[in-house]
């Protein structure tokens, strides 16, 4: 088979970034652990020394920590004085606690993947799946401190908005039951935004679940609880309000969950789905986020929906079009596209 050297060249190009990109994740992860970041950020423009002195760690592994930041374009570098800056923007993705765009929190998730392999070439072999709570611990603070800088920036202030008549009911009064919480980022997010409203977070993995009370415990919030359940099975009615944040295309049977969400809302009630963001044919998804997400769900998401009842895996990158049609196979009358960031869809559903 004759090869074409231009061709391999690209490929070959590709794939040493693509090693880099992976050897660096470790060192985010230690960054992000250690405050370095956040000191970089306070400091300034400093030599290596100055900075190790600040992040009371070791110089020499922090000049090379730091070198290789400077080599992937991650810090600034000032050839003159052997300073190194982080840059606003460069602050915005790894230390501005309050940033949208908080990157460092996917790095905590992709490191439970390496860990995993061994458990998903098995699955692989066999077709079996591999549940939530069956992955290394560091997937479950990884997925709350990737979502929450979203959820924390758009939840209250754009999404919840775009839904018809729903923030009108969270201000007045209004129940609610947050579905797949996991650590109970979003669920807290609500909760102390509407304090007239009652909150419920509701989980099937009992880890996240003991996580959550312990997390709404410390927070001093009174109308939020918190208990074990599937989205098939979870308690109550007259639910003004049901979310799914990130985690429908987990489920084995999302429409099963769908047709317990519906039965459990208000005749006016409102359901809404936040889901990666994706177009609904993959010739259309072929771009970073959607990259990113498609091995995300490799790993995570098809595995723990194939670990369930159905299995009917729809992916992280299911679109649109799919969802709609889980919605209306539920029974949802109304389904619409409600908002949308460059990461997720915000989808809203109504009786």
């Amino acid at each position: 088979m004759a090869i074409d050297e231009n061709k391999l060249n690209s490929l070959l190009g590709k794939m040493v970034t693509e090693m880099g990109a992976a050897a660096i994740g470790p060192l985010i992860i230690i960054g992000d652990k250690l405050g370095i970041y956040k000191t970089m950020e306070k400091v300034g423009s400093a030599s290596s020394s100055q900075l190790a002195k600040a992040a009371e760690v070791n110089e020499r592994y922090l000049r090379e920590w730091l070198s290789a930041h400077v080599a992937s374009g991650y810090i600034e570098y000032n050839d003159t004085n052997e300073s190194f800056t982080l840059s606003p923007e460069q602050a915005f993705v790894f230390s501005n606690s309050d940033s949208p765009v908080l990157m460092t929190g996917a790095y905590f998730a992709i490191s439970s993947m390496y860990h995993d392999v061994p458990t998903m070439e098995k699955a692989f072999q066999s077709g079996e799946g591999v549940s939530w709570g069956d992955h290394h611990n560091c997937l479950f603070c990884g997925t709350e401190k990737f979502f929450r800088p979203s959820y924390a920036t758009n939840l209250v202030q754009n999404w919840l908005p775009s839904l018809d008549g729903v923030m009108e009911k969270l201000e007045k009064g209004a129940k609610v039951a947050d579905v797949g919480c996991g650590h109970a980022a979003s669920t807290m997010i609500m909760a102390k935004a509407f304090p007239n409203s009652e909150f419920i977070g509701f989980d099937f993995h009992q880890g996240s679940i003991d996580h959550a009370k312990t997390h709404a415990a410390e927070s001093g919030l009174d109308n939020i609880s918190f208990q074990l359940a599937t989205a098939k099975d979870f308690p109550g009615d007259e639910y003004d309000l049901v979310t799914f944040f990130d985690c429908l295309h987990d489920m084995g049977d999302p429409v099963g969950a769908c047709i317990h969400v519906k039965k459990a809302l208000k005749p006016d009630g409102t359901c809404m789905l936040v889901e990666p963001f994706a177009n609904d044919s993959l010739k259309d998804n072929i771009n970073p986020v959607s990259r990113a997400f498609y091995s995300f769900s490799t790993l995570l998401c098809t595995p723990s929906s194939m670990s369930q009842e159905v299995g009917l895996a729809l992916g992280a990158q299911a679109g649109e079009k799919r969802l709609r049609e889980v919605a209306h196979e539920a029974g949802f009358n109304h389904f619409r596209r409600a908002n949308e960031t460059p990461f997720n869809l915000i989808l809203e559903a109504r009786p």
